[in-house]
């Protein structure tokens, strides 16, 4: 178990999977720290935050590292907007996710820090899976999407660092993570659904995807901080509950007290309409499948989710109504 004397330092502290972080260690009077870009005022008087600065800097030096005993690192590039059209993503991707991420292991190894978990991504796995095959840890593929390229070769040079050093790492994939104040597709779908638009979503049950609530996230990464089987390892994580895409629509209408309206328009066409308008993207994340294999989290560290699909949707339904 976790003790209080360890010293955890978290990055990407104000960020969304962060700060919840932060939140359930400081609740549970850990002795944490928030790893953050500048002192922001999100957090208790009292709770220590640490300017991390420009960690791409090869050059920059963490002292105050030689007192972590178990960082988190959740700061991450996660999707560009409105980027100049002459930045190259993937360089811009390595730059913070691979990059910086090396970096500041390399630091955290020389300064005596035990444990390095790094919260990484599903889309190292790849962007889509036939329902009933889920993504695995043991997959192997190489991903071509510059955000889950940048994950991936990032995930193989702390691998490589733990073998040379001897600092523990521990690899985190999650899937899509919901919950209060979620941002990006989600929170497009919940301005959607709260104020009863019909929505064409209705046939849209052939497809299994899975999600991992922000609660039960954040209380995986806590079960990793000291449990000695996640030493080097590598989790794919989810509620256990994939569903389909008219299924997720329906259980966040009931979250908001609603009725959902979803018309059952064919699959077909709408992917068709897709294509058309260039959103065939958005059309595959819809309509196809995403599923991963979290059984190892159970075997291995015999952990369960803490709360329920259902029940983190009414949070996360409460936590809009009231912004």
């Amino acid at each position: 178990m976790l003790t209080s004397q360890q010293t955890i330092l978290v990055t990407g502290a104000t960020g969304f999977v962060g700060h919840a972080l932060v939140t359930k260690l400081w609740a549970e009077n850990k002795h944490v720290i928030a790893g953050v870009r500048h002192k922001s005022s999100l957090f208790d008087s009292e709770l220590k935050q640490f300017e991390l600065g420009d960690l791409t800097s090869t050059g920059s030096v963490l002292s105050d590292l030689a007192n972590v005993d178990v960082l988190v690192h959740a700061a991450a590039r996660v999707h560009i907007m409105n980027e100049a059209s002459d930045l190259d993503p993937l360089t811009e991707f390595r730059k913070v996710n691979t990059a910086s991420t090396l970096n500041l292991a390399r630091q955290a190894a020389d300064q005596g820090v035990r444990r390095f978990i790094f919260i990484s991504s599903v889309k190292v796995n790849g962007e889509r899976t036939i329902a009933g095959m889920p993504f695995r840890p043991t997959d192997d593929d190489i991903p071509t999407d510059p955000y889950g390229l940048s994950k991936y070769e990032a995930e193989q040079g702390l691998l490589e660092l733990a073998d040379e050093t001897g600092m523990e790492v521990v690899i985190i994939r999650p899937p899509l993570i919901y919950g209060p104040n979620v941002k990006a597709n989600f929170a497009s779908m919940l301005k959607w659904v709260s104020k009863g638009i019909p929505l064409p979503f209705g046939s849209v049950t052939h497809n299994k995807r899975s999600l991992i609530a922000l609660e039960n996230l954040a209380d995986f990464i806590v079960h990793c901080i000291d449990h000695p089987k996640a030493a080097n390892e590598v989790f794919l994580i989810s509620d256990g509950e994939d569903v389909s895409t008219t299924a997720l629509f329906e259980k966040v209408a009931n979250a908001f007290g609603k009725k959902p309206h979803l018309l059952p328009v064919p699959v077909s066409l709408m992917t068709f309409s897709a294509a058309l308008i260039g959103k065939k993207v958005v059309a595959d994340r819809l309509f196809g499948s995403l599923q991963v294999d979290s059984s190892k989290a159970g075997d291995l560290l015999d952990w369960k989710p803490v709360i329920t699909m259902d029940e983190q949707l009414k949070k996360t339904a409460e936590a809009y109504i009231k912004k």
